[in-house]
C-alpha cells in the first residue's frame, strides 16, 4: 500500500498527465491556489479525479509562539473543502514574527515554548480546516540559537503534544545531519513508528554546507534513508519526489520514482524479517 508520486509543477504538468500510469499520487502546493480563479480550481479537481492528490502548505508558520493567522487557515480550509485531498501538510517552521514577513521557512529555537506554540497552532488548524496537517521537518543552514532541545527531541515532542503525524523530509534530515554532525539513521530509529505518514525526497548541492534546493537528483544517501524509514514505519507511506527546477527528462524522474519503490520494498522486506 506504499505509494510513490511527484510534486505538481506547471512546467512539467503536461508530462505528468502523460505519465500518470507511473505516478501513484500528486502533491500540489496549496498556497498557489489560495487566490486562484475558479477555472484553476476546476482543473485541480479534474486532476484529483484522475489521480490521488495531497496538498502541501508553505506559509502558515505553525511552529511558532505566534498564533497562526486564522485568515490563512481559512483559505486552506476553503481549498481543502473544494479539492478534497487525501491529506494536507505544512512545515515545522516560522515565516513571520511581530508583523514582519521574512519570506522563507525558518527554524525556530527548539524549546518547550515553541513545542507548546506549535501544538496550539496545530489545534487551531484542526479546528478551522477540519483536520490537522502532517507536519514536516525542515532543513536549516543555521542551527537555531537559543535551542535547548535537539531536532529529534523537538520533533517528537511536537508529535506527542499535538497528535499530528509526520511528513518526514529525508533530504532535509540528511542535510541537517551532514551540516550539524548527527546520525540521520538514529533520528529515524527514535521516531514513533506509527506516526510517520508521508515522506519527501529531493536533492541539493554543496555550498560549504549542504543546501536543500530541490534542483538536483535524489542522492544515494537519501534512498538509503528511505529504505531505513520503510523498515521502521508501521503505516503505509506516501512518498513524494520534490523537484522545483532544472528539470530532467520525465523518464529520469520516473526512474527516480521507481528507485524509491525499490527502496521501499527493500525496507519492508527488512521489517518483515525482523518480525520473524
Amino acid at each position: 500500500m506504499d505509494r510513490v508520486g511527484l510534486g505538481w509543477r506547471p512546467e512539467i504538468a503536461a508530462e505528468i498527465f502523460a505519465r500518470l500510469d507511473g505516478i501513484d499520487v500528486v502533491e500540489v502546493i496549496a498556497d498557489d491556489y489560495f487566490e486562484a480563479p475558479s477555472r484553476e480550481i476546476r482543473a485541480l479537481r479534474t486532476l484529483a479525479a484522475q489521480v490521488p492528490v495531497v496538498l502541501h502548505g508553505v506559509s502558515l508558520g505553525l511552529a511558532s509562539t505566534a498564533r497562526a493567522d486564522v485568515r490563512r487557515l481559512a483559505r486552506m480550509a476553503r481549498l481543502v473543502d473544494r479539492v478534497r485531498p487525501e491529506f494536507w501538510s505544512e512545515h515545522l517552521a516560522f515565516v513571520r514574527g511581530g508583523g514582519v514577513e521574512i519570506g522563507h521557512l525558518a527554524a525556530p529555537p527548539r524549546t518547550e515554548s515553541t513545542v507548546d506554540g506549535a501544538a496550539a497552532n496545530l489545534d487551531r488548524a484542526r479546528a478551522v480546516v477540519g483536520s490537522a496537517p502532517l507536519v514536516e521537518n525542515i532543513a536549516t543552514l543555521i542551527d537555531p540559537p537559543g535551542s535547548d532541545l535537539d531536532e529529534g527531541e523537538w520533533v517528537r515532542a511536537i508529535l506527542s503534544a499535538s497528535g499530528a503525524d509526520l511528513l518526514l523530509d529525508l533530504h532535509n534530515l540528511h542535510a541537517n545531519a551532514v551540516n550539524f554532525g548527527f546520525d540521520a539513521r538514529d533520528f529515524i530509529r527514535r521516531l514513533p513508528e506509527d506516526r510517520i505518514g508521508a515522506v519527501h525526497l529531493a536533492g541539493g548541492k554543496w555550498i560549504g554546507r549542504l543546501l536543500d534546493d530541490h534542483l538536483h537528483d535524489v542522492p544515494d544517501e537519501v534512498y538509503d534513508l528511505l529504505e531505513r524509514t520503510a523498515a521502521h514505519a508501521s503505516r503505509p507511506l506516501t512518498v513524494i519526489l520534490e523537484r522545483d527546477g532544472n528539470y530532467p527528462p520525465m523518464e529520469e524522474l520516473i526512474a527516480q520514482l521507481d528507485r524509491a519503490r525499490s527502496a521501499l520494498r527493500a525496507g519492508r522486506r527488512a521489517r518483515e524479517l525482523a518480525r520473524v
